[in-house]
């Protein structure tokens, strides 16, 4: 059973279509990466899944119940892009206060503060104010809060904005260790190298409507296509001519492209009709399209417009 589940989810701004008719389902154990260029609808999907956006129609489910049903979002755990925490409150008194506010109290917030603060690596700094922390202990700290609850979903929302390479990989550790544990993650970043390591599937999602979903391979496949680009770099310029000798092949100065899908074969006779052409080759890349690619072919615009 997925324990989320978005049906014809609908929502309009006045004359602006936010979301129109998204389905969407997440398993158990499952991170799934939610891409989208800015407006695309991402952050009005997230705030109906957490019920700050009420739509105007469509259903989604819990853990098979209604969302709006009473405690169904209970089980929801959500870690925000601003960082929500009080800078004049240590780590460990910003974890108490957010665990009550979440119902937690006793023996029950004693240990999920205590277990939230050693799965941040910020144990040694409980008693510490927040507010002069590194941008990526904040960043953990945040993640910390919205697990305190011990959620059956968690919802980030691009939780490695401005952190440091150390806190990012611990991050990065955290989020694998809650898939482990069988917490169901839905992760927005723009960050396509984020979504390829930690991502079991992608969902893209633009003008408001789910335009793709699948693992990587799945996606590469039905989009770009499973062709390799040889990229070759001569040490002096090209002769259009090789176009004719491999059909396809872009020559521009001294660089030529090549799209194939049998690479294997394709290089070693590029290299000997380079060689017969006395033609030095200073270096040589085999692509292979990522999700950037796929992204760009499916919606036209780079992440970040």
């Amino acid at each position: 059973m997925a324990v989320v589940e978005i049906r014809g989810l609908t929502k309009r701004f006045g004359a602006l279509q936010a979301l129109a008719g998204v389905d969407l389902a997440l398993g158990a154990g499952e991170v799934l990466g939610l891409l989208g260029p800015n407006g695309a609808g991402k952050s009005t999907l997230v705030r109906a899944l957490v019920g700050r956006v009420r739509p105007d129609a469509g259903e989604i489910r819990l853990l098979g119940r209604p969302a709006d049903e009473p405690g169904a979002r209970d089980a929801l755990g959500y870690v925000p892009q601003e960082i929500a925490l009080y800078g004049v409150l240590t780590a460990a008194q910003n974890l108490e206060l957010f665990g009550r506010l979440m119902g937690l109290a006793g023996e029950r917030l004693a240990r999920a503060v205590a277990e939230a603060l050693a799965f941040s690596n910020l144990a040694d700094r409980a008693g510490e104010a927040v507010e002069p922390f590194s941008g990526g202990m904040k960043r953990r700290l945040n993640l910390a809060v919205g697990i305190l609850a011990e959620p059956k979903v968690l919802l980030l929302d691009e939780p490695t904005v401005g952190v440091d390479p150390q806190s990012r990989e611990r991050i990065y550790e955290m989020i694998v260790e809650l898939a482990g544990r069988g917490v169901a993650v839905l992760y927005t970043t723009h960050y396509m190298e984020e979504a390829e390591r930690l991502c079991d599937r992608i969902a893209v999602i633009d003008h408001g409507r789910l335009i793709a979903t699948g693992t990587l391979e799945e996606l590469v496949r039905t989009t770009v296509g499973a062709a390799r680009l040889i990229v070759v770099h001569a040490a002096r310029p090209l002769d259009g001519g090789l176009v004719e000798t491999f059909p396809g092949a872009q020559i521009e100065a001294t660089t030529l492209r090549l799209s194939t899908t049998e690479p294997a074969s394709a290089i070693p006779r590029l290299l000997t009709a380079l060689e017969e052409a006395g033609v030095g080759v200073a270096d040589l890349e085999l692509q292979t399209p990522g999700l950037e690619s796929v992204f760009l072919h499916l919606t036209g615009r780079e992440l970040r417009e």
